[in-house]
């Protein structure tokens, strides 16, 4: 029987709803439940990022983090750190997925429908997988609830409903970390420094060919357009890696293929170790970005 009933990623300053799983049930008691999340994700911004809401065989949980929060409906009978351990999940895919910037400037509701298959695989992976097979994952969210408790509501408590209709619910202490990607590492800014140079290489010998090529060398056209292209590349690598964007491996793989075909293409301009070389910068380069990944800004407390 399935734990995780439903899931959905809302924004957290304004509620709006981004996505959702489309799953159906009729059951009244989880119909109201549907209705306190709604009532609930227009002021998460007053709560702690962490919250659990209980009652009527249900359990309604959430987790934000920067510019979203995840929310889930949960049997009674799922175990708490389970429940975390999935919205965890679903956050760090749809961050994977979306800009804040998009995110920000979504205007209607469901904008990112399209991330309810990924919802409905997590929530099925979760659903239909053993707690051994997750006993890393699990322990790990165990350990952090210990410390970070998430606050406690009751489904049946009507001073929610009451705070949002009069405009007045209560203001927990607490504000929601913000994601950031890992640190650079000394292996990464050798990559950097490396994609510079081979940049500027391209831009060098792309503009100082483009002066003559064009009125002496029918091929020196397509020649300009392949340095220039891999200049943009390296750019391109460098930006990658040190910011964070949306399907960052999809583009990785671009760039580098991109690398690799204008370096074959300028054969003969460039020798064998020349070649070999720009595409082994791009190599530790794509490396590079797809193993930096994103990581969560911890909270500075003072006392």
């Amino acid at each position: 029987m399935s734990m995780i009933l439903f899931a959905c990623v809302v924004r957290v300053r304004d509620g709006l709803p981004l996505s959702a799983s489309t799953d159906f049930h009729l059951n009244q008691d989880f119909l109201e439940c549907r209705k306190r999340l709604k009532a609930l994700s227009l002021i998460l911004a007053q709560y702690p990022d962490r919250g659990t809401a209980t009652g009527r065989g249900f359990s309604i949980h959430f987790h934000s983090s920067g510019d979203i929060t995840c929310m889930g409906i949960c049997t009674s009978s799922c175990p708490t750190v389970m429940a975390f351990c999935f919205l965890e999940e679903l956050q760090w895919k749809f961050s994977a997925s979306y800009d804040s910037t998009s995110i920000s400037l979504a205007t209607r509701p469901y904008a990112f429908l399209e991330f309810d298959n990924i919802i409905q695989k997590v929530k099925y992976h979760f659903n239909y997988t053993s707690c051994s097979q997750m006993k890393n994952r699990l322990e790990k969210i165990q350990e952090e609830l210990k410390f970070h408790p998430p606050v406690l509501l009751k489904l049946e408590d009507t001073e929610l409903m009451n705070g949002l209709i009069n405009g007045h619910t209560e203001v927990h202490m607490g504000s929601a970390p913000t994601y950031r990607m890992q640190p650079v590492t000394p292996l990464g800014i050798l990559s950097l420094v490396l994609n510079i140079m081979c940049g500027a290489l391209n831009l060098i010998r792309g503009v100082h060919l483009a002066e003559y090529s064009f009125q002496e060398d029918h091929e020196g056209p397509g020649n300009v357009i392949a340095f220039l292209l891999s200049f943009l590349a390296c750019i391109f690598q460098c930006y990658l890696y040190l910011f964070h964007g949306s399907s960052r491996k999809m583009k990785a793989f671009v760039l580098f293929f991109s690398i690799c075909l204008c370096n074959i293409y300028l054969y003969g301009l460039r020798n064998i170790w020349q070649i070999l070389f720009h595409i082994g910068v791009a190599s530790l380069s794509s490396y590079q970005i797809l193993t930096r990944q994103l990581m969560e800004k911890q909270l500075d407390i003072g006392v």
